[in-house]
């Protein structure tokens, strides 16, 4: 990839039209974002904010562009998943709504549909990087990339070195660490700088809210954050609805099954697996649930549905679908135990749920790519599996991601929060750790229980029993540390 610093980097500036029309299109669904624009946009609250986005560069993604524009930010924008963007999306955001395709005056966006990890984390890069300035000065973050990559920058910069990666470790990681060490050489206080100057970020889903959790208490997280996750606008909303719609959807455009009769298998029973089960049942399968949390499996029972291990199962499902935000769910082994033809796929953010790299390596396994983002791995013995967007979100890679409706509610979450974020910096009081609040730096822990105290009732205890004063997006109830524990 290029090193030098572009205004912009999309796959076809031509598809700007197509790409506008639909956002106009999406504005009509997104009535939260369109409120926001009214109410907020002549007092310009975001105006001095560099937000640099690491978010999926979808159509209802550009409204949300658009919205923070509107609103006085400068934005640059790389997406979230090499296999997620939607070119026609990209092309119209960087080309602007008064631009054109010869004189492009929109906003710098770095992403393209099918990008290599290489120019995944190069568009990234590129996103943080603002002419003239350290970098930018708000994040707002989906899965975490960019602000992982500010804080592994500062953490190798103040070691002086970057560590090489291990033979066995993941390819991304690699492409991290070459990245960070080309920085290293070119400017040692790059990330350092850019850390500092940073306010804060907002974090779209649950497993970069993971990561923030634990930044924060490790004592390593560099600024504040809002987890925009837990809000119940958008948990409830997107996971579960926006998963509803949008899985079904990538399984039909990548194979063209007939989803009623089979057996499917989802992995997880959190709110995107609910969402993925309801759709699969109302496409008349016959839907088994995997799940660890007893709670989870418990709603899963109670809402009707077979709840086993899938071990019991591996064998002669059809379908099987990981929607729990941890990895290695689906490990190569499984696979190879698999019916033929069964189709394997993922809606959760990440893409180590399943085993691909364990697959790869199985001795004799053969690759043969039907269509993008659908590939088929055939085994020695003959049988082969159908391994959809690389295991990494089907319903993105495969379709266009969630509707525009329920987007609206994440994103105008998004949207608030970057506002509180930039223009409450040193009043809000981002020391409640409570699951819907923002977050600390962790320099400031929970109060300590009184002496005497049950475990099961101390502040680092996941259940809300003992008491003390609601901070911030608690609703005025007293909850349970999450991210002391």
């Amino acid at each position: 990839m290029p090193t030098e610093l572009l205004p912009f980097k999309v796959a076809d500036l031509s598809l700007a039209d197509f790409g506008r029309k639909e956002i106009v299109l999406a504005e009509h669904e997104m009535p939260g974002l369109m409120a926001v624009r009214a109410e907020y946009a002549q007092a310009q609250p975001l105006r001095g904010a560099r937000i640099t986005g690491s978010l999926h560069m979808t159509i209802q993604t550009a409204v949300l562009i658009e919205t923070l524009a509107a609103l006085g930010a400068q934005v640059r924008w790389a997406s979230c998943n090499i296999f997620s963007t939607q070119d026609h999306a990209a092309a119209a955001v960087a080309v602007g709504p008064d631009g054109t395709p010869d004189d492009p005056r929109g906003i710098p966006v770095f992403a393209w549909k099918g990008e290599t990890l290489q120019e995944y984390w190069w568009c990234t890069n590129q996103a943080l990087t603002w002419p003239g300035e350290d970098g930018p000065n708000m994040i707002l973050d989906d899965g975490g990339d960019a602000t992982l990559l500010v804080h592994k920058g500062a953490e190798y910069e103040q070691a002086g070195a970057v560590p090489s990666a291990a033979e066995d470790d993941p390819e991304e990681l690699g492409v991290i660490l070459a990245l960070l060490r080309e920085s290293l050489a070119a400017d040692p206080r790059r990330f350092t700088r850019m850390g500092t100057g940073i306010i804060g970020v907002t974090e779209e889903t649950t497993t970069g809210v993971h990561r923030l959790y634990e930044m924060a208490r490790d004592a390593s997280l560099l600024f504040p954050a809002i987890n925009v996750n837990d809000a119940v606008t958008k948990s409830k909303f997107d996971n579960k609805y926006g998963c509803r719609h949008s899985l079904i959807d990538g399984i039909k455009r990548a194979t063209d099954v007939l989803i009623g009769g089979k057996v499917t298998v989802v992995c997880g029973y959190g709110d995107v697996g609910k969402g993925c089960a309801e759709s699969l049942r109302g496409q008349g399968a016959r839907v088994i649930i995997t799940e660890v949390d007893p709670i989870c499996a418990l709603q899963a029972a109670m809402d009707g549905y077979q709840v086993t291990t899938l071990e019991d199962v591996v064998g002669t499902a059809d379908i099987f679908v990981t929607a729990t935000g941890n990895r290695d769910v689906i490990t190569a082994d499984h696979m190879s135990r698999m019916k033929h033809q069964a189709i394997v796929g993922n809606i959760g953010h990440f893409d180590n749920e399943i085993d691909m790299a364990g697959l790869a390596r199985l001795p004799g396994i053969r690759r043969v790519n039907i269509k993008p983002q659908v590939d088929e791995w055939q085994f020695p013995d003959g049988h082969c599996v159908i391994v959809l967007s690389e295991g990494r979100l089907l319903n993105l890679g495969n379709a266009t991601g969630h509707p525009s409706f329920v987007m609206s509610n994440s994103f105008t979450n998004q949207v608030i929060a970057q506002v509180e974020l930039y223009t409450k910096p040193a009043t809000l009081a981002f020391r409640w750790k409570v699951p819907t609040s923002p977050i600390s730096t962790a320099t400031d822990r929970c109060p300590p229980a009184p002496p005497g105290t049950p475990a099961a009732r101390c502040p680092t205890s996941p259940i809300r029993a003992w008491p003390r004063p609601a901070g911030p997006g608690s609703g005025g109830r007293s909850g349970a540390c999450r991210c002391c524990a």
